[in-house]
C-alpha cells in the first residue's frame, strides 16, 4: 500500500485558491437597488401648515474628495449661524443617531405648506476674524450642511460622470473654493420642495428637498433669488480673516407638485446608474466564487472519501499495518490547545459578533431597518449584541469545560468582560479626541452611561446566565482520546508554517466581500445612505462558506503533514481575512482621502482597528467551528483500536 500524497492535492487546492483571489479581483460591483419598507407614517398637511426644518451637525466630505472625519454641530459659536428666537431645541433621538453623531435641533427657518417665499431675511451676523478663519478651514475642507424637513434630508443636484446627467447627494456645501485667497461663503439658499397631492384625504405630503446654496453680498429682500438671477450681477461673500465681517443669511421658498407617491420619496437618494451593468458584476463575481469555493470542497470530500475507505480496509486486514497522513495524529487531534481559557473566552464572543451580525442583516435585508428611521441600524446592533451575550456565555462555558479547565469563575469574568472592555476602551479613548476638537461626533456623557448601564445591566447577566447553563451541561466527548505523551511534530513546508498559512486562507474570504467592503467605506466616511442589504446578505452568505471551506482545507493539509496544532490555527486562517480588510482601508486611505490633520487619521485609523477587530473574531468563530464539527466527523469516521 502506497503512502497517500497529501502535497499533490495540496498543490491543486492551492491553484484553485490562486485563481479565485485573481479572477475575483477582477471584477468590481456598484450600488444595486434593493427594497425597503419605509417605517414611518406619512404627516398629512395643509395649505398653510408649518413645515418644520431641522439642522443636523455639519460634516465633511464631497463627492470626489474626503480632507476630514470630524463633523461639528450646527449651532457651534464659531460657524456663527442663525438661531430661533426662542432658542433652539434639540430633537429626540435613537441610540444609534447619537452614535454616529446625529445632532438635530429646530431651525429660525419659517417654512409653510405650499407658501412660496421670496428672498426672505433670517438674520444679520458679525463674524469675527477667529469665526471667519475657521469657517473658511471648514470650506476648504468641504464640509457640508445638513437639513432634514419631514424626515428627508435636504440634498443638492450635481452633475454625474456620465454626460447630461444629474446625481442627487445628501447635503449642501458650506462654500465654494473659486481660486481666491479665501473661500466664498453660502449664505442665501434656494429651498425647493417637493409635495404630492393625496387624493383620498385631500392632504398634502412632502416628498422632496432640494437646496441650491448661493453666495451673495448684497441681497434685495422679496425678490427672485435676492436679486441675483445671473451669479455675476451680484458679488459674492468672502470672510476676511483679519477683521469683523457683515453676513445677511437670506432664504427663498418655492413648491412644486410631483406625482412621486410617498412611499417612493427615498428613491432619488438611493438611484443608481445602469443596474444591469452593476447585477450582472454581482452575478458574475457570485458564480466566480461559489464555483471555485465548490471545486476546493469537491476535492477535499473526494481525498477524505478514498483516506477514510483506506483506512477501514486496512484495519480489517489481519496483517498490522502502521498508521499514516491524518489518522497518525488520532490520539492528538482533540489535545487541549494552548491557553485554553482565552481561546475559549475569544470563541465565544466571535459567536456573539456572528450571530448580532447574521440577525441584523437578515432585518435589514427584509425591509425593517429603513433609511427613514435614523440611527436604527446602529441601534439593532447594539441590542442584539447585548441579548447574545447569553450565547457567549454559553459557548465559551461550554468550550472551556471540554478543554478540562477549572478556574470556571475565571472564564465567566473573562467572557462577559475581556473583549467587550478593549472595543469599549478604543471607543471611549477616541472619543477623547473628538471631545478635544470641540465635535458634535463626541458622544455625550449621559449616552455614555447609557452604553455601560446596557453593557452591565443587560449584556453581563446575560451572559453570566450563559455561562452557567454551559457548566451545567455535561463534558463534550471527543472521538478519540488523547495520548499522555504529545506526539512531536516534523518539519512543515513553507507554505505549511502557521504565518505564511494564515495568510494563504485569509486571502479568499477577503476577495468574497472586498467589492462590498468598499461601498461600506464610502457609505461610512461620505456620509451616504447605505441601503443594498440584499446584496449584503448574499456577501455574507458567500463569507460564510468561502470562512468555512478554506479553513477545514488548510486545517486537512495540517494533519496530512502530521501537525495536530489546529485549535488556534484554525480560529486565525479564517480571522486573517480582517488583516487584509485592515490592508484595504489603508489603500483606501492613501488613494481615495485627503485626510491631513492628526486628530482625523487617528479617528479614521482607530476606527479601522476596531472594526477590523471586530470582523477578526467574527470570521475566526466561523473558521474554527466548521474545522471542529470537520475533525470529529471524520476521526468519528474511522476505526481506532
Amino acid at each position: 500500500m502506497t503512502r497517500p500524497s497529501c502535497s499533490r492535492i495540496a498543490k491543486m487546492a492551492f491553484l484553485g485558491l490562486a485563481s479565485t483571489c485573481l479572477l475575483s479581483l477582477q471584477h468590481h460591483s456598484s450600488l444595486v437597488q434593493a427594497f425597503y419598507l419605509p417605517g414611518v407614517a406619512p404627516h398629512e398637511y395643509e395649505n398653510g401648515d408649518a413645515v418644520p426644518l431641522m439642522v443636523n451637525a455639519l460634516t465633511p466630505g464631497s463627492d470626489s474628495e474626503l480632507k476630514s472625519v470630524i463633523p461639528f454641530d450646527y449651532y457651534d459659536p464659531q460657524f456663527a449661524f442663525c438661531e430661533p428666537k426662542e432658542g433652539e431645541k434639540a430633537q429626540a433621538e435613537s441610540l444609534g443617531s447619537i452614535l454616529f453623531g446625529d445632532r438635530i435641533w429646530t431651525s429660525p427657518y419659517e417654512i409653510n405648506m405650499n407658501t412660496r417665499v421670496n428672498c426672505k431675511r433670517l438674520c444679520d451676523i458679525n463674524v469675527s476674524a477667529a469665526q471667519a478663519q475657521f469657517i473658511n478651514a471648514r470650506i476648504r475642507e468641504n464640509y457640508a450642511v445638513n437639513w432634514l424637513v419631514d424626515g428627508l434630508p435636504a440634498g443638492h443636484v450635481r452633475p454625474g460622470r456620465e454626460p447630461n446627467t444629474e446625481v442627487y447627494s445628501i447635503g449642501f456645501p458650506l462654500g465654494e473654493e473659486d481660486g481666491r485667497a479665501t473661500p466664498r461663503l453660502n449664505n442665501h439658499y434656494e429651498i425647493s420642495i417637493d409635495y404630492h397631492h393625496n387624493t383620498q384625504k385631500d392632504t398634502l405630503r412632502v416628498v422632496g428637498i432640494v437646496v441650491q446654496p448661493m453666495s451673495i453680498a448684497t441681497p434685495v429682500i422679496g425678490e427672485v433669488e435676492c436679486g441675483a438671477i445671473e451669479a455675476e450681477q451680484s458679488p459674492s461673500v468672502y470672510l476676511d480673516e483679519k477683521k469683523v465681517n457683515a453676513v445677511t443669511y437670506t432664504y427663498s421658498v418655492q413648491w412644486n407638485q410631483v406625482e412621486t407617491a410617498w412611499a417612493t420619496r427615498w428613491d432619488k437618494y438611493l438611484l443608481v446608474g445602469e443596474p444591469r451593468i452593476h447585477w450582472f458584476s454581482l452575478v458574475n463575481s457570485i458564480i466566480i466564487v461559489l464555483f471555485l469555493t465548490g471545486m476546493v470542497a469537491m476535492i477535499l470530500l473526494r481525498a477524505l472519501h478514498k483516506d477514510i475507505s483506506r483506512y477501514n480496509q486496512l484495519e480489517a486486514q489481519e496483517d498490522f499495518q502502521e498508521d499514516f497522513g491524518w489518522k497518525l495524529v488520532h490520539g492528538d487531534v482533540f489535545r487541549a490547545p494552548s491557553f485554553p481559557m482565552l481561546f475559549s473566552i475569544i470563541v465565544g464572543n466571535g459567536s456573539q459578533m456572528f450571530l448580532m451580525a447574521s440577525v441584523t442583516i437578515i432585518f435589514a435585508a427584509l425591509g425593517f431597518l429603513s433609511p427613514s428611521n435614523r440611527g436604527s441600524l446602529a441601534t439593532v446592533m447594539i441590542v442584539f449584541y447585548m441579548f447574545f451575550g447569553i450565547v457567549a456565555g454559553f459557548i465559551s462555558a461550554r468550550m472551556y469545560k471540554m478543554f478540562g479547565g477549572e478556574a470556571w469563575k475565571g472564564n465567566v469574568i473573562g467572557t462577559a468582560f475581556l473583549f467587550p472592555s478593549i472595543v469599549f476602551g478604543g471607543f471611549v479613548a477616541l472619543n477623547f479626541f473628538l471631545i478635544n476638537a470641540n465635535s458634535s461626533g463626541a458622544v455625550p456623557f449621559g449616552t455614555m452611561l447609557g452604553v455601560v448601564a446596557l453593557w452591565f445591566l443587560v449584556s453581563v447577566p446575560l451572559s453570566v446566565i450563559g455561562s452557567y447553563l454551559g457548566f451545567q451541561r455535561p463534558k463534550i466527548d471527543n472521538p478519540v482520546r488523547a495520548n499522555q505523551i504529545p506526539r512531536q511534530i516534523p518539519d512543515q513546508v513553507f507554505y505549511l508554517r502557521p504565518i505564511p498559512s494564515m495568510m494563504i486562507g485569509g486571502i479568499l474570504p477577503f476577495g468574497a466581500i472586498f467589492i462590498e467592503l468598499y461601498f461600506i467605506l464610502n457609505s461610512i466616511w461620505f456620509h451616504k445612505i447605505y441601503y443594498v442589504f440584499g446584496f449584503l446578505f448574499l456577501v455574507f452568505g458567500i463569507l460564510i462558506l468561502t470562512c468555512a471551506e478554506v479553513t477545514i482545507l488548510m486545517c486537512y493539509f495540517h494533519l496530512c503533514a502530521e501537525d495536530y496544532h489546529w485549535w488556534w490555527r484554525a480560529f486565525f486562517t479564517s480571522g486573517a481575512s480582517a488583516f487584509y480588510i485592515f490592508l484595504y482601508s489603508v489603500m483606501y486611505y492613501f488613494s481615495t482621502l485627503q485626510i491631513r490633520s492628526f486628530t482625523s487619521m487617528v479617528l479614521y485609523f482607530g476606527w479601522t482597528a476596531i472594526m477590523s477587530m471586530l470582523f477578526f473574531v467574527l470570521s475566526g468563530a466561523i473558521g474554527f467551528f466548521s474545522t471542529f464539527l470537520f475533525v470529529r466527523r471524520i476521526y468519528g469516521s474511522i476505526k481506532i483500536d
